[in-house]
């Protein structure tokens, strides 16, 4: 990957006609309400995006609650995936919740999305129970992942 085209920063209201493209074709992102993408830019939540030659391709937000923080939603556009630019995200992401006090992290993921599984278990996720028949269409159990920040002694 050519990282001196390649941006991350923070979305904004502009962006969302994209984040919502990005999320309709990624049958594995939420499918969030207009309201819920609204959302994305309280204070207590983070969503960034990662830019390539200008053009937004994947995004991802988050919401802390003290020194705990949640991964709401992830999408890498088609052409971005198995490139890298999804871990450069969550990378970026997980050092500006360790910046600001986050101990640790979790997601729900579809048990049967290997790709996504395989990002976090890279990054020392940790499978930490499991939700039965979070998702529909098609109902599926939710894997329960925890990413602990290593603690200074």
């Amino acid at each position: 990957m050519n990282r001196s085209n390649i941006k991350i920063r923070k979305a904004m209201p502009t962006d969302l006609p994209r984040l919502i493209e990005i999320a309709r074709h990624a049958v594995t992102a939420a499918q969030w309400s207009a309201t819920q993408y609204e959302r994305m830019f309280s204070s207590e939540r983070l969503a960034l995006v990662i830019e390539e030659n200008g053009q937004v391709m994947a995004f991802i937000v988050g919401r802390g609650l003290a020194e705990e923080w949640e991964i709401e939603n992830v999408a890498v556009s088609g052409p971005a995936r198995r490139r890298g630019l999804g871990s450069h995200l969550l990378g970026e992401f997980l050092h500006h919740v360790q910046s600001n006090g986050g101990r640790e992290v979790f997601l729900e993921v579809r048990e049967s999305n290997r790709a996504a599984r395989e990002l976090y278990e890279k990054w020392a996720f940790i499978e930490a129970g499991r939700r039965k028949s979070y998702y529909q269409d098609p109902p599926e159990d939710a894997l329960v992942l925890k990413f602990y920040f290593p603690q200074g002694g």
